[in-house]
Parts: C-alpha cells; structure tokens; sequence
C-alpha cells in the first residue's frame, strides 16, 4: 500500500510563489506516473500537472501551464509542484497522486493512490 503526504500548503497573495511537496511511503514510486490535482469548494478534482515515471513527460493543465512546474526525485520518492505568479482562482486542496502505470496522466481515473490534500489560498 502506498501513503502519500502533501505539505507546502499556504496562504499567499496573488503574483506570490509556493511549491507544494508530496512524500510516498510503502512503497518506491520510481515506476509510477505522478500527477497533481485540485479541488475548490463546490467544483470537482480537476488535473494540475502529471510527469512520467522518469521525469521525462510533462504534461499540464492550460491554465497552469507556463505557471506551475512539476519536479519529482526517485530517489526520495518525491514529487513537487513549484507554483509561481499564484491567482486568487488558484486557490483549492491540492491532492498528489500516483497511478500503477507510468506516463504522465490527465485523467482522474488513471490514478490509483491518493494524498489527503494540502490548502492553498490566494488573496487578491
């Protein structure tokens, strides 16, 4: 069984930064494609950013894209999300997550494996 573990969370003001980390444990995540998902109030989980289990493959959500970047460390078992010039419509739970495949995924469903979320909030 694999845990994940969301930090980094915050309050920031627009135009500000943040980089969000998600740690795994029980198992080593260096064959899995890891993505990143948000949910605002009232809305369904949407796709962030997802990168293949090399690194190698990104692939972004067009209204982060340009914006966030998605880093992950085999050999910590990690997975980033650096998040710059933040909008107040950024603001959501952020969930990482890990599939049993390796590409880098849009979809929700080809993830397996769920973190608790993180808060991000942005003030305008």
């Amino acid at each position: 069984q694999v845990q994940l573990v969301e930090s980094g969370g915050g309050l920031v003001q627009a135009g500000g930064s943040l980089t969000l980390s998600c740690a795994a444990s029980g198992r080593t995540l260096s064959m899995s494609g890891l993505g990143w998902f948000r949910q605002a109030p009232g809305k369904e989980r949407d796709f962030v950013a997802a990168v293949s289990y090399s690194g190698v493959s990104t692939y972004y959500a067009s209204s982060v894209k340009g914006r966030f970047t998605i880093s992950r460390d085999n050999t910590k078992n990690t997975v980033s999300l650096q998040m710059n010039s933040l909008k107040p419509e950024d603001t959501a739970v952020y969930y990482c997550a890990a599939a049993n495949a390796r590409g880098a995924y849009s979809a929700i469903t080809m993830y397996d494996y769920w973190g608790q979320g993180t808060q991000v909030t942005v003030s305008s």
